[in-house]
């Protein structure tokens, strides 16, 4: 039976490290500060935003939230970034997706001063990581988190083992497999439409699977002893529970794979966890390279 890798273990660590260094930094006079900015009454988004919000205040975060109407004007919303932008007390930007269809998103996302964009979508920040500049760039917390999971297994340098990672999505996909790349992993990228999908799986040291579709990675997709990082979160009817009743699968049949894989995260309590603990490791540093200090180790 495969190692259940504890995303809810290692974002508590991770955590800890940050309010150990926030106090740190705030004794030397900086605090770090995150605002949050959400457009609308999403119920999921509201409660993502709470979370995000809530963790910013327990690691000693100055923490803004902008909640705006649902009618919310795009030349507002790009205001207050630029307003957030100058100023110093805020140290990462967060604009929660989805936007309000009328609104562009990708403009707004690149408004975003890129050694403030935390979430690591601005242009510059996909740039430097695409260029291998990964000391200096903002990275997505998911595949940020993925990595220190994976780190914890396999340890951080990656060669000579192969890693595949299903899904090309720019906030998960793209820039996982240039993390990947980065620690020295030969890379491939599948999808939906890849051909031999399950064969490809099978050469996986390292598995990886952001698809967004239920229970899609089999256990006889995986290779003896891989490390499976399950990201999907997807809701599925479960009568077993009750009429109406749901619960939460990821994207690989994990009562399948954890007979095969070397190590697996569950879901829940995999990566979730890890993508809130990185946004606020991301926040601390952005604070810390404002007043030229290095960047916080994890």
């Amino acid at each position: 039976m495969a190692e259940i890798i504890d995303g809810k273990k290692v974002a508590a660590e991770v955590i800890e490290k940050v309010k150990r260094q926030t106090t740190e930094l705030v004794s030397s006079g900086t605090r770090p500060g995150l605002a949050v900015v959400i457009v609308g009454e999403d119920p999921a988004s509201q409660v993502y935003v709470a979370s995000k919000s809530k963790m910013a205040k327990e690691c000693g975060f100055h923490s803004v939230q902008h909640s705006l109407e649902a009618d919310t004007s795009e030349e507002k919303l790009v205001a207050l970034v630029e307003e957030l932008n100058s100023d110093p007390a805020i140290h990462g930007i967060l604009v929660q997706l989805p936007l309000p269809d009328r609104i562009d998103a990708g403009r707004i996302i690149q408004t975003i001063a890129p050694e403030k964009d935390v979430d690591g979508f601005h242009f510059i920040n996909v740039g430097k990581l695409g260029t291998g500049e990964t000391e200096t760039a903002f990275v997505p917390c998911t595949p940020t988190g993925c990595m220190l999971l994976i780190e914890r297994v396999r340890g951080k340098d990656l060669s000579g083992l192969n890693a595949v990672v299903i899904g090309r999505s720019n906030i998960v996909g793209k820039p996982m497999a240039n993390l990947l790349l980065a620690a020295n992993a030969t890379v491939t990228i599948a999808h939906s439409r890849t051909k031999n999908l399950a064969e490809i799986a099978r050469n996986a040291d390292i598995l990886v699977a952001a698809v967004g579709r239920p229970e899609m990675v089999r256990g006889d997709w995986v290779k003896p002893g891989a490390t499976v990082i399950d990201v999907g979160v997807n809701r599925i009817p479960a009568p077993e529970r009750g009429e109406g009743k749901t619960r939460l699968v990821g994207d690989v049949a994990f009562t399948e794979a954890e007979k095969i894989a070397g190590a697996i995260t569950p879901v829940p309590g995999g990566v979730g966890p890890m993508t809130i603990a990185m946004l606020m490791a991301n926040t601390l540093r952005s604070a810390a390279q404002s007043v030229g200090r290095k960047s916080p180790e994890l």
